[in-house]
């Protein structure tokens, strides 16, 4: 029993022992089916994720080449647009300067045209002159033969003249001489008259110069007048700028200043022409602010011109209070402030009105203190005498008128309003301050340098002296020159010699001393010129 219970134990043992390794080795198995199995899973998922990762950098490269793309097209059209633009400008830029450089053609191809005219002119002229000396000399041969002849002519001719009357050729010199002395003598006496009465006239002068310094203690400068004003520029270039595409920057000032602009060949200059001084004086500024800014274009100018008319609206009203100030005028109106300064940019025969007004207002105050009358009121009197010169322009009616009622208007005292209104004569003074207006007003037109010719009479007395001499028979041309104090009168060779052309000089001297007033004394030249002229073909 226990040797069956020894085998059975070992075989039991044996057998667990079998059936253990059994289990170990399927467990192997098991293990090593499964390790092939996750090895292949983990290889399945590593090639699923090499292939995951392949597609995202592709799909990655295609969106950055899709970005790419789309921002090389923004590029590529802000590029255009830019050069589209450039090329805007460009063209403007070129059509500006190719018209600048067919202007400059065509002023050069007229030179040359000129230079042309006259190198030809010059070649007939050295091939004329040649040919006049040959002619001149074989000239000169027959004169010297012909003076020979008259001379000995002269001779024969002196020994019949003193057979016939009985006169030797002494006594006649002696003649001769008397009756040329006598016309000298009285030539002589003429002329000491003359300078005697041109001392008398001078003297006077002086006299009344020196008593009309001793009333100057107001006086004051004054500008010319004038209706164009001439603004300067950098070069000609800018020229064709102002004019702008098809005139339209220069139409566009025109009608916004109502100023007349003309641009011609005057170098480096443009010149504005008008009636009223203050839009001409508008006018200049704003070309002058355009030409520094550099930007031409209907836009800017408009903008231009209103801060030109604001910067304007400032200088008057500076130059009304800045007078009103020297007279003591402090309490005006602003209004009237600003009327009195519009006064800066008119003038009368050359005469500033505004410095005139001052003036006046000085001369009223001065004599009003003489005689003992307010001497504020004077001088606010004197100061708005010629207001209604700022206003002329744009209401009807003369400027004593004009002045009375702006006065009125204002609640002025009523002695300045009949001031005003009476210092012309066309209305009757009321008051003593009146007259002293009327009369400050004379004598500050009056005085010495005050007022100039106008340019009416000035143009009137030169076109009297053309018509004169052009009056005479033989004359060709007449020219005043020297601002009329020098006449040059050309005649006709084959009408006038030379003695007539000398008895010319002294019928024009007498007839322009009968017939015309001017100052000082007119030179009268007289030229007889005789041309031949031939062309050799």
């Amino acid at each position: 029993m226990i040797v069956v219970a020894i085998i059975s134990a070992i075989v039991a043992l044996i057998v667990g022992y079998l059936i253990k390794n059994f289990q170990i080795n399927a467990d192997k198995q098991r293990l090593e089916k499964e390790k092939l199995k996750y090895e292949t899973k983990v290889k399945q998922a590593e090639l699923l994720a090499k292939d995951i990762l392949e597609r995202a950098r592709r799909d990655a490269k295609i969106l950055k080449e899709q970005i790419l793309f789309k921002a090389n097209q923004k590029a590529l059209t802000e590029a255009k647009k830019l050069d589209q633009q450039y090329r805007k400008e460009i063209e403007s830029e070129y059509k500006e300067r190719n018209l600048q450089l067919n202007t400059k053609e065509n002023l050069l191809n007229q030179r040359e045209e000129i230079l042309t005219r006259k190198d030809d002119t010059l070649m007939k002229r050295e091939f004329s002159l040649e040919d006049k000396e040959h002619k001149l000399i074989s000239k000169q041969q027959l004169i010297d033969e012909r003076e020979k002849e008259v001379k000995s002519l002269e001779i024969k001719q002196q020994i019949k003249i003193e057979r016939i009357a009985n006169l030797s050729r002494e006594d006649a010199q002696d003649i001769i001489i008397k009756s040329t002395k006598e016309e000298l003598d009285k030539e002589i006496s003429i002329m000491i008259k003359k300078a005697e009465e041109r001392i008398k006239e001078e003297s006077d002068k002086k006299a009344k110069n020196i008593l009309s310094l001793a009333m100057q203690r107001a006086s004051s400068d004054y500008i010319s007048e004038n209706t164009v004003s001439v603004v300067q520029l950098p070069n000609d270039d800018i020229k064709g700028r102002i004019i702008g595409r098809e005139g339209r920057n220069i139409r566009t000032l025109e009608s916004l200043t109502g100023i007349n602009i003309v641009i011609d060949d005057t170098p480096e200059a443009v010149v504005l022409s008008g009636f009223d001084p203050i839009r001409r004086e508008i006018a200049r500024m704003t070309l002058e602010k355009l030409i520094q800014d550099g930007r031409i274009h209907p836009a800017r100018i408009e903008e231009i011109v209103e801060k030109s008319r604001k910067d304007m609206d400032s200088r008057i009203r500076s130059y009304g209070e800045a007078a009103a100030f020297k007279v003591g005028a402090h309490t005006l109106h602003p209004d009237l402030i600003k009327i009195m300064g519009r006064l800066h940019f008119r003038t009368s025969y050359g005469q500033n009105v505004l410095a005139h007004s001052v003036e006046v207002a000085y001369l009223t105050g001065a004599l009003a203190g003489e005689l003992g009358e307010n001497i504020s009121l004077a001088k606010r009197a004197g100061f708005l005498h010629d207001i209604g010169k700022a206003l002329d322009y744009e209401i009807e009616g003369s400027h004593v008128e004009i002045g009375a009622q702006v006065a009125a208007k204002y609640k002025e005292n009523p002695v300045i309003v009949n001031a005003i209104s009476s210092h012309h004569g066309d209305v009757e003074a009321t008051s003593i301050i009146a007259i002293l207006v009327s009369t400050a007003d004379v004598l500050s037109a009056a005085r010495p340098g005050a007022r100039s010719e106008s340019l009416e009479s000035y143009t009137h007395r030169l076109q009297t002296l053309e018509a004169i001499g052009n009056g005479f028979t033989g004359v060709e041309k007449t020219y005043a020159i020297q601002a009329g104090r020098e006449v040059r009168v050309i005649v006709k060779p084959e009408e006038i010699d030379d003695l007539q052309a000398v008895r010319l000089s002294h019928d024009l001297r007498k007839k322009i001393e009968n017939e015309l007033d001017y100052p000082g004394s007119i030179k009268i030249t007289v030229v007889r010129e005789m041309r031949v002229v031939e062309y050799a073909k």
